[in-house]
């Protein structure tokens, strides 16, 4: 009896197919098939139905994930403690973030740990709409909970505070002068994001709420809203460092600069386990040391 043939079974069943279980388990998909065969042939039933399409269980599929995924899991769980307390940094780690953050302050971290962990993969999925929470099988999924709730069966740690602003093409801020509080707003296009319902603010006249109606564009895609708002399409409240280069090149200008936007803030979602694998610890920790030496150069630019 080979027990691997019964993760593989389960690998497939969690990822939905061969060819994602065999990318996530860094196996060839001929292995994973042999596998399952292996498996089918001493249960002597067919265990899955394989169409060009999807995957389905069959009876006796079903009867054997509910007996044995728990178990396994548990085993893949006490192996990945084993390497945590070793200290190896080793397999793939597997992330999904928000377009907005995982484009502007993933990628450099994730250049950084592959370079210091060379047997470490990633494999980082942006997203434009919300992040599904763990539905395929990633190690951290980060999110800004505004929008969502974290399950009771995950960890959750606040990783980031990104300053917001609202900005805006130059001729379109022109063909509106006289604008000087968040209530303003009302009378330009908003370029929104999916599930924007209202924008806060704070500043000299305490905290206000605008709320969203009818905006121009409506788009989880914050590079596609970006773009509107090059073209003079409309107000963007997006994060600075995302459109740090428009602002630079004048294509955009800041609107309301006395008044704070509230910050998007990123948690990180971690599977509830009893500890952190190294692979992913390693990764939060470079994020926060490189969110720490961001802080302090913007603090200095200010001074």
């Amino acid at each position: 009896m080979h027990w691997d043939d019964f993760d593989a079974f389960c690998q497939v069943v969690d990822h939905g197919g061969f060819t994602a279980a065999a990318r996530a388990t860094d196996r060839p998909k001929s292995s994973l098939s042999a596998s399952v065969s292996r498996l089918e042939g001493l249960i002597g039933a067919r265990l899955l139905e394989r169409t060009t399409r999807r995957l389905r269980l069959t009876e006796a599929g079903e009867s054997l994930y509910r007996e044995v995924s728990k178990p396994i899991a548990q085993l893949r769980e006490f192996a990945a403690d084993a390497v945590t307390k070793s200290g190896q940094v080793q397999g793939a780690l597997r992330i999904a973030a928000p377009y907005e953050f995982g484009m502007h302050h993933l990628a450099s971290v994730a250049c950084a740990v592959m370079r210091r962990h060379p047997k470490l993969k990633i494999e980082l999925e942006v997203e434009h709409a919300l992040v599904p929470i763990f539905e395929r099988q990633y190690d951290v999924v980060f999110s800004a909970l505004e929008h969502s709730f974290a399950p009771a069966t995950v960890v959750t740690r606040r990783v980031y505070s990104l300053e917001r602003g609202v900005f805006a093409a130059p001729e379109l801020v022109a063909r509106h002068p006289g604008f000087s509080t968040p209530a303003d707003l009302h009378a330009l296009p908003l370029l929104a994001g999916s599930s924007d319902a209202h924008w806060d603010f704070k500043g000299p006249e305490g905290s206000v709420e605008i709320e969203v109606r009818n905006p121009r564009m409506r788009s989880g895609n914050a590079g596609v809203r970006l773009e509107a708002a090059k073209a003079g399409l409309g107000v963007i409240r997006v994060t600075a460092t995302f459109c740090a280069a428009a602002v630079a090149q004048g294509q955009l200008v800041r609107l309301l600069p006395e008044w704070e936007c509230a910050p998007l803030r990123i948690y990180a979602l971690l599977p509830g386990r009893r500890l952190v694998p190294s692979k992913v610890r390693v990764f939060l920790d470079e994020l926060e040391s490189q969110g720490r030496r961001e802080a302090v150069s913007r603090h200095s630019a200010k001074g």
